[in-house]
């Protein structure tokens, strides 16, 4: 019986900490949602693109993951990424020729492209910096239009 018990204790303990439950921030982007979830207003999408066969990419390990936990709760900016294996129209749209590359978007369009070392302090960094250049960029640009009304 208690043999029982352990044994149900270690399944459950491996599927919950196993990848399927993780609670990750980080949201698949496709073909399907590319678009509109880069173009949600005032919100600024930092995009992982990778192949699954990249070695550079398969090094990141858990980083994206560790990324999208530190950022969990910032209001107005995700944590997206994309398989460019899969996904290629997406990835071709956007300029991706090598692997890994981050790219960070505002309202539909790149802001900045990633080019830092990979760690989390310093991407969570990157995309705080950019993501609040990019809003007061776009605030600026809205009172420009409503003055010209």
């Amino acid at each position: 019986m208690a043999s029982m018990k352990v044994r149900i204790h270690l399944f459950l303990f491996f599927l919950l900490t196993s990848p399927l439950f993780s609670h990750s921030e980080v949201i698949t982007l496709n073909s399907d949602t590319f678009s509109d979830k880069i173009k949600e207003k005032d919100t600024a999408w930092f995009v992982k693109f990778c192949v699954p066969w990249c070695k550079h990419c398969k090094n990141l390990g858990t980083l994206w993951d560790d990324l999208g936990k530190a950022m969990e709760g910032t209001d107005e900016i995700e944590i997206g990424e994309v398989d460019c294996g899969t996904d290629k129209p997406v990835c071709s749209k956007v300029d991706i020729h090598s692997y890994p590359t981050f790219k960070l978007f505002y309202d539909g369009e790149e802001v900045a492209r990633y080019r830092g070392s990979r760690d989390v302090d310093s991407l969570k960094n990157f995309v705080l910096e950019e993501a609040d250049k990019a809003a007061a960029n776009a605030q600026a640009q809205q009172l420009d239009s409503d003055r010209e009304l």
